[in-house]
């Protein structure tokens, strides 16, 4: 019988946390040796021997964790937000200190949400205009959601790349936020609402017609087979990884 992956999650108290846990120990192919929640040092698992680590904390505390397991020779799983360009540039420049590490910043571990993004990235080049609507919890911190961000740029660089300029939009005088955010040139909004978990829809349209593109997540376990395929791949990635569509056969 095959080793079994040892894997510390981090976070695990929190409602992705506790769903990770579950996950791995479930999984026939890994073993839980940590599980780690606020105010828990993290020599616990090194000391627990684990050699990957899944981060899902929060913003404040996720680049000390990754940096930290980083160097310690753990591959790592990240779903925490918070990573801007520049805390990026500087895990790139940490990882090129130890080759053969691998590190997954995944915005959304749902595979459904990860060819949601897909498609629209590909559709968009051939539709005059592109909004998103991220739809979340009220407890969510952040706004846009990660994986509105990432769709955002994707379906910029796929436009940039087809020579498309902006979407038409004659707005003149506007409420503050009311057009949503602007990511690169894609105009996001955010709901945030008792009773959704994590819903987006990209609405594509043109001459006389409309393409939405719509993934909803009704419980956190539909982002857990995206974690455990992560961890299954990471270890096969040394470096950063930013999208869990960097280890799927997407075109991306």
């Amino acid at each position: 019988m095959a080793e079994r992956l040892p894997v510390a999650v981090l976070g695990a108290n929190g409602r992705m946390g506790s769903e990770a846990v579950k996950a791995v120990e479930a999984a026939p192919d890994m073993e839980l040796v940590a599980a780690l929640g606020r105010g828990d040092a993290l020599e616990a698992i090194v000391d627990a021997g684990a050699r990957y680590v899944v981060d899902l904390t929060v913003p404040d505390a996720t680049e000390r964790n990754v940096r930290f397991a980083v160097e310690h020779g753990l591959h790592v799983v990240v779903g925490t937000t918070g990573w801007t360009g520049e805390r990026l540039e500087g895990l790139r420049a940490l990882l090129d200190e130890h080759p053969g590490v691998g590190v997954l910043i995944a915005p959304n571990f749902a595979l459904g949400s990860v060819l949601a993004t897909a498609f629209a990235a590909k559709a968009s080049r051939y539709f005059e205009s592109v909004e998103i609507v991220e739809l979340h919890h009220p407890e969510k911190v952040d706004a846009p959601s990660g994986t509105a961000v990432r769709t955002a740029q994707l379906i910029a660089a796929n436009r940039a790349e087809a020579g498309l300029g902006a979407s038409p939009d004659a707005t003149e005088k506007q409420l503050d936020g009311a057009r949503g955010a602007d990511v690169d040139g894609v105009r996001v909004h955010a709901v945030r609402l008792r009773g959704l978990v994590a819903h987006q829809e990209v609405l594509l349209g043109g001459p006389g017609e409309q393409l939405t593109i719509r993934h909803d997540s009704f419980d956190r376990a539909s982002f857990m087979p995206g974690v455990i395929l992560g961890l299954r791949a990471v270890g096969e990635h040394p470096g950063l990884t930013v999208g869990l569509d960097g280890y799927l056969d997407l075109g991306l």
